[in-house]
């Protein structure tokens, strides 16, 4: 579950919030706006759009907050808000039409990410990898391998088939690792 796993809230605050507290709802904010964020980023790839959908999610938590009913933690509730939101993103019209227009044009819209001190080429690596699916597929690995989602959940959320999510991440992974495979250097000969 990416960044949402260890956020956790006391319930006071989001009964606080539920009345329309303002200090509760920066509370709120603060404790997810990263996780949320995060997602956003992953899924779409772009640092504007996961801004956007950063504010989004958190409109739509904060008017929805009243209603939220606590069944599931609020972490998981504000996850599938910020997940619906970038599908919702993902989905439109004009996001095709953008991908489209960046293939013919061989227009880049990849991102730097905070390389890991001890493999910075793998996480650069990895992140041109992730470019070079389609947004679609880019989603089904992310919800899948990072966030935990079934094949049953992403297949409802997309709403399309279970085998349509399997399918997507299947071809997702081969293409990752021939992607992975060719940016790898040859392995150094043994010496005796």
């Amino acid at each position: 579950m990416s960044g949402f796993a260890n956020k956790t809230i006391d319930p006071a605050f989001v009964r606080s919030a539920q009345r329309g507290d303002m200090k509760a709802h920066e509370i709120i904010y603060r404790q997810f706006s990263g996780p949320v964020y995060t997602i956003a980023l992953r899924m779409t790839g772009s640092p504007t759009v996961a801004e956007d959908i950063l504010q989004e999610t958190f409109v739509e938590v904060l008017r929805g907050i009243a209603k939220f009913r606590g069944e599931a933690s609020l972490a998981t509730w504000i996850r599938r808000i910020a997940v619906s939101r970038c599908l919702m993103h993902l989905r439109a019209a004009w996001t095709r039409r953008r991908q489209l227009f960046s293939e013919i044009a061989g227009v880049d819209g990849t991102y730097e990410i905070p390389a890991n001190e001890e493999t910075p080429e793998l996480a650069m690596d990895l992140e041109a990898a992730l470019d070079t699916l389609s947004p679609t597929a880019r989603a089904v690995v992310w919800l899948h391998d990072v966030e935990g989602f079934t094949h049953e959940e992403i297949a409802s959320m997309m709403n399309r088939t279970r085998s349509f999510s399997k399918s997507q991440l299947a071809r997702a992974r081969k293409r990752l690792r021939e992607r992975l495979a060719a940016v790898q250097p040859p392995p150094q000969a043994m010496t005796a």
